[in-house]
């Protein structure tokens, strides 16, 4: 499930010197975060940043064309965009007369950047297949876990703060933040198939073997580390321990078979997806969708027909 910003006040229209991408800027030493509202419908809307430059949507719809690539897509609440330095954004508002939108961007130095990155390499070097902690280019969207969107709704509270000590407290939180940008490129770059190394490998045998019992130990061994170890450099690797994100795995897996087989029992959905116990896949199934299996397979038949 996509994570959410906290949502700032809108400004009043009548205080606003543009409807479309009015900007509130709020300054630390190295990065500025700018909120940006756009209040009636536009379209391609042109906005680079100088550094490297961290967004996430707040409230609202855009759709959002990345400099001359062919890359282009709807931009909404859940997800956040890497936007490389000097990278133009051409962006359309198709719903900003009824529905506002509101987008931050906080903007890193590079030097900041570089410093956090050659200390993580030195104190916490991964043993993925010589693999460093690096800022991806290949995973520029990314959906919002719970860890991101925390660390960003922190440094919106200390940016919006007076507090003298907001420096500090930004550096900390920022920090934090570039942190769960590389563990949520891991995990979204596993997804996709590109990422490589051991533990690619035992993601790929994770979701080759979702409808079997799959136990640490095998896991641990694919991944040539102690049982022990193996927890931590997982979650280190793509911010999901592997129980969570075998969970996960199987979830996704039952909602598509909910979607693709209409008829399918829940008992037999639940076994094909690993769970020996169909109360408990009930309960892990709404937990994470916000339905139950039967009523979102209702829901999926409903929109089909």
């Amino acid at each position: 499930m996509k994570a959410l910003i906290d949502k700032p006040a809108l400004s009043s229209p009548e205080k606003m010197d543009t409807l479309v991408e009015f900007k509130r800027t709020f300054n630390a030493d190295f990065c500025e975060l700018h909120i940006f509202e756009t209040h009636q419908t536009a379209q391609n809307i042109s906005l680079k940043f100088n550094d490297l430059t961290f967004t996430s949507m707040i409230q609202g719809k855009k759709q959002v064309k990345l400099g001359n690539s062919s890359i282009n897509f709807t931009y909404q609440p859940g997800a956040s965009v890497l936007v490389a330095p000097n990278e133009e954004m051409l962006i359309d508002f198709p719903e900003a007369d009824e529905r506002p939108s509101q987008c931050l961007a906080l903007t890193i130095d590079s030097d900041f950047i570089s410093s956090f990155l050659n200390r993580q390499n030195e104190e916490r070097a991964k043993i993925n297949d010589d693999s460093t902690w690096h800022i991806s280019s290949d995973a520029y969207y990314i959906s919002n876990s719970l860890g991101l969107a925390g660390t960003t709704n922190e440094i919106l509270g200390i940016m919006l703060d007076d507090n003298p000590q907001k420096e500090q407290f930004a550096k900390k939180a920022i920090s934090g933040l570039l942190m769960n940008i590389m563990k949520s490129q891991g995990y979204e770059l596993l997804e996709a198939g590109k990422a490589k190394g051991r533990f690619a490998f035992v993601v790929e045998y994770i979701n080759a073997h979702l409808h079997e019992k799959l136990s640490v130990e095998t896991l641990a061994q694919l991944a040539y580390v102690s049982k022990s170890n193996f927890f931590k450099l997982f979650k280190q690797e793509i911010g999901l321990s592997p129980n969570d994100y075998v969970l996960q795995q199987r979830i996704k897996m039952a909602k598509r078979m909910l979607s693709e087989c209409m008829e399918m029992n829940i008992n037999e959905v639940a076994y094909q997806t690993g769970f020996s116990d169909a109360n408990y896949f009930t309960k892990a199934f709404k937990k994470m969708v916000g339905l139950t299996p039967k009523a979102y397979q209702l829901k999926e038949k409903k929109f089909l027909s």
